[in-house]
């Protein structure tokens, strides 16, 4: 994790809120707080040779593999968002995502498929997603990719903003590459999820997976919808599953009548939390 991230992350929603007071405070300390953090970052793995005297985990099934990793798509997990010199190793609840996934991936698992998670931090779901799909590559995009921890020939992990219709066709539709399934767990922010399905959604494959994760985060959080105008995702969604016309400003005309025309199924699921997703592409 460089400097700048480092910023982003921990302490750019504190400046901004801070007084001036607080923020020569928070000028004076973050460079030692950087430095300090940096020796509790995490070795980058390797997940080709680490697979090679772990076999076993690809016969596991994915929300083990979710908790191996310390995926929060897990039932529990160790936080994984604090500062690494924060860091400890109580056990808390997670979304418990991966039982529903698995429902959905188990038919797939041995087939080779293009997968991408939009929103890897760590990257510790594409390691899950490594050893349960042991046929397939997977693609991790992120706005911070030097968070990533993990490495394959069978892992890329690159830049991505959801947040911006330049940074998807840039660095995702211009790559021509078509996905079996694609995750979506990046911003969470009404805008975001909005442009990545519709702009993203003709670059799944016949049969594919789109999960947005966290549905209900534009919702019920005022700071996942700051300056951004309804209708969310979800509101969204329920219309076209009710046959009713929908109106959003984030989208193109041709991007709507593309998925109208070839969304297949759209099934809501709650974790333990938040909501999530999974459309299923005709």
């Amino acid at each position: 994790m460089n400097l700048k991230t480092f910023y982003k992350i921990y302490y750019q929603h504190r400046f901004l809120k801070a007084s001036f007071f607080l923020k020569m405070y928070l000028c004076l300390t973050f460079f030692v707080k950087y430095f300090i953090n940096y020796f509790y970052l995490p070795k980058k793995k390797n997940l080709d040779n680490l697979s090679v005297n772990n076999q076993n985990l690809f016969e596991k099934d994915f929300n083990y593999l979710c908790e191996y990793f310390n995926s929060d798509k897990g039932e529990k997990f160790i936080n994984q968002y604090a500062q690494p010199s924060k860091k400890n190793n109580k056990i808390i609840n997670a979304h418990g995502y991966a039982n529903i996934y698995e429902s959905y991936f188990k038919d797939i698992k041995q087939k080779k498929l293009n997968i991408i998670e939009l929103g890897a931090f760590y990257g510790n779901a594409t390691a899950a997603l490594y050893f349960y799909f042991k046929n397939s590559f997977i693609f991790s995009a992120d706005i911070n990719p030097d968070m990533f921890l993990y490495k394959s020939k069978r892992v890329k992990n690159f830049f991505a903003n959801t947040s911006s219709r330049n940074s998807i066709q840039k660095n995702l539709l211009e790559k021509n590459i078509k996905f079996d399934i694609i995750i979506e767990d990046a911003s969470h922010m009404l805008k975001d999820q909005i442009i990545s399905l519709f702009m993203l959604f003709k670059t799944l494959q016949t049969g594919g997976l789109f999960i947005i994760e966290e549905i209900d985060f534009p919702e019920k959080r005022e700071d996942m919808r700051i300056n951004q105008n309804k209708p969310d995702l979800k509101t969204i969604l329920q219309k076209v599953c009710n046959n009713e016309n929908f109106s959003t400003e984030y989208i193109t005309d041709e991007e709507k009548k593309y998925f109208l025309k070839n969304y297949d199924t759209i099934n809501f699921f709650q974790g333990k939390t938040n909501e999530f997703v999974i459309i299923k592409k005709k």
